[in-house]
C-alpha cells in the first residue's frame, strides 16, 4: 500500500473546537495506516487546520502552510478551517497548497491525501472544495483518544448571533447540533477508556439542541451525568444569556458538572455590548453569575474581553474595568480589537489607535493578575481535589473542578488520578500544595 510507512503532521490553530476536528481527522489518518507526528516533523502529509477569528490568526495559518512547505516541499499540504472557508482562493494560491477545504466536509482531508498518495505526485493546481459551512448538515465525526486527563468534545457547529465584529457566522455558517445519542455513545467510549475529564464544547455551545425539537443542552447534560463511571464534565464558552434560574437549578443538580464556567462577555460597557449587538447586557451577566455562585459556592468564571471595540472610549473601558472587578473573574483572555473585512464593525466610525488598544490590554491584564492572585490567596489552606494531568522534574500538576492550577512535588506520576491536596503557596498563577491522601514509593516498600 503506498501509505504503508507514510507519515502525518497536523497544525491547528484557534478554539476547542479546531483541536476536536483535528484529532478525529488523526484517528482516520491512523486508520488508514499513517503515522501521526508532530507536526513540526518532516512529514509526507501536512494538514493545517485555520482559525480567522483575528487578522493574527489569519497570519499565523500563512506562516503554519509556509512552514510545512519549507519543512518538506515534496509533502502533501492540505489546508481546512475557517480561514480556508472564507478565503479559499488566498489560501490556494499558497505555491505548495495541494488541497484546500472549508468546514463543511473537514475529514475529507483525509480521502484527498490517500489520494494525492496514490497519485505519487504534488498537484498542479490545488483542488478547492468549499460549499457553504452548513452544506452537509452536523458533520459526523467522533474520537477515542486524548492526551492526558482530558478529551474535548465537540456537540454542536454553526453560530447565528451576528455580532458586529465577527466572521464566525460566515465560516461556520447555522446552529448544527450533534445528535444525543452520539453524544452519549462518544462520551461513554471516552469513559470506559480512561477520561476523567470530558469537555464539551461548540462554537456556540449554549445554542445545542436549538434545532432539535424540545431538546437542550440542560437535557443531554442530564444524561450524561447519568453514565456509569462519569468523570468530570465540564463546558466550553457559555453565552452569559444562558444563565438563568430554571437552567441553573437543574444544573446544581448534576454531580459531574465542574463549577467552573467559561463567559463570553467581550465587554463589560453596556454601550458596547449594544454596538457589539450581543444579546445580554452586564446586568444580566451578573445576576446570572450570582445565581450559580448562590448554587455553587466554589464556582469561578474565566472570560474573553475585546478592548479598543470601535467608538470605545475612556468612560466605556472604565466600565469594563469596574465590571470585571465585581465579576473577579479567575482568568480573562484580554484581546485587542481586530478588524475583520466584511463584518459591520470593520467600517464604523471612531476606529481606535493600535496604541490606545494595547494600553487598554494591558492595563485589563494587570487588573486580571491582581483578582487572580486574591483569589488564589484566599485558597491558602483549603483542602481541594486535584486531578492531576502532568509530571515534571518531580513536580505534578492538575487541576481541581473550579479549574485552578495546583502543583505538588510527588516522586510519581499521578496521571489521571484524583487526590486530596492542601494548598500551601501560590505564585500569582497557580497553586502550590501538598499531597494529603498520597503515600510516596519509598514510604509505602517502608511499610511492607
Amino acid at each position: 500500500m503506498k501509505s504503508q510507512g507514510k507519515t502525518v503532521g497536523i497544525y491547528t490553530l484557534g478554539c476547542k473546537v479546531n483541536q476536536y476536528e483535528s484529532e478525529a481527522i488523526a484517528e482516520r489518518f491512523a486508520a488508514e495506516g499513517l503515522t501521526v507526528l508532530s507536526p513540526t516533523s518532516v512529514c509526507d502529509v501536512y494538514v493545517i487546520n485555520t482559525c480567522t477569528v483575528t487578522a493574527e490568526s489569519d497570519r499565523k495559518a500563512r506562516q503554519f502552510i509556509r512552514r510545512a512547505i519549507k519543512k518538506n516541499p515534496q509533502a502533501y499540504v492540505l489546508v481546512t478551517g475557517c480561514m480556508s472557508q472564507t478565503q479559499p482562493e488566498a489560501v490556494a494560491a499558497i505555491a505548495g497548497v495541494d488541497y484546500v477545504c472549508g468546514n463543511a466536509e473537514k475529514l475529507s482531508v483525509v480521502d484527498e491525501a490517500m489520494a494525492l498518495l496514490k497519485y505519487g505526485k504534488k498537484a498542479d493546481l490545488p483542488r478547492i472544495s468549499a460549499p457553504p459551512p452548513d452544506a452537509r448538515g452536523f458533520e459526523r465525526m467522533t474520537i477515542t483518544k486524548f492526551d492526558r486527563t482530558r478529551a474535548y468534545v465537540k456537540i454542536e457547529d454553526g453560530c447565528e448571533s451576528h455580532c458586529t465584529y465577527c466572521t464566525i457566522p460566515a465560516a461556520r455558517g447555522s446552529i448544527r447540533s450533534k445528535s444525543p445519542e452520539d453524544v452519549l455513545a462518544e462520551v461513554r467510549g471516552l469513559t470506559v477508556g480512561g477520561c476523567r475529564e470530558i469537555v464539551l464544547t461548540g462554537i456556540e455551545t449554549a445554542s445545542y439542541g436549538k434545532d432539535l425539537e424540545g431538546y437542550s443542552l440542560i437535557d443531554l447534560l442530564e444524561e450524561i451525568d447519568k453514565i456509569p463511571g462519569i468523570g468530570r464534565i465540564r463546558l466550553g464558552s457559555l453565552d452569559p444569556s444562558l444563565i438563568k434560574a430554571p437552567f441553573v437549578e437543574r444544573l446544581a443538580r448534576l454531580h459531574s458538572i465542574t463549577p467552573h464556567f467559561h463567559l463570553s462577555m467581550q465587554s463589560g460597557s453596556d454601550r458596547i455590548l449594544g454596538l457589539m449587538k450581543r444579546k445580554y447586557n452586564t446586568r444580566m451577566a451578573l445576576a446570572g453569575m450570582e445565581l450559580l455562585r448562590a448554587a455553587m459556592p466554589s464556582v469561578q468564571f474565566t472570560t474573553d474581553m475585546i478592548v479598543g471595540f470601535p467608538q470605545e472610549n475612556d468612560a466605556d473601558f472604565e466600565e469594563t474595568v469596574e465590571f470585571v472587578r465585581r465579576a473577579k473573574f479567575l482568568m480573562i483572555h484580554v484581546f485587542p480589537y481586530s478588524k475583520r473585512a466584511g463584518t459591520p464593525a470593520a467600517v464604523m466610525s471612531g476606529q481606535i489607535p493600535e496604541a490606545i488598544k494595547h494600553d487598554r490590554a494591558a492595563r485589563l491584564s494587570a487588573i486580571e493578575s491582581e483578582i487572580r492572585r486574591d483569589i488564589l490567596n484566599s485558597l491558602a489552606g483549603k483542602e481541594l481535589p486535584v486531578l492531576f494531568e502532568t509530571f515534571e522534574n518531580g513536580y505534578a500538576t492538575g487541576h481541581t473542578p473550579e479549574f485552578i492550577e495546583i502543583t505538588c512535588e510527588s516522586d510519581i506520576p499521578l496521571h489521571a488520578q484524583t487526590h486530596t491536596v492542601t494548598v500551601t503557596s501560590n505564585d500569582g498563577t497557580r497553586c502550590l500544595g501538598r499531597l494529603n491522601d498520597y503515600c510516596p514509593r519509598q514510604e509505602r516498600n517502608d511499610h511492607e
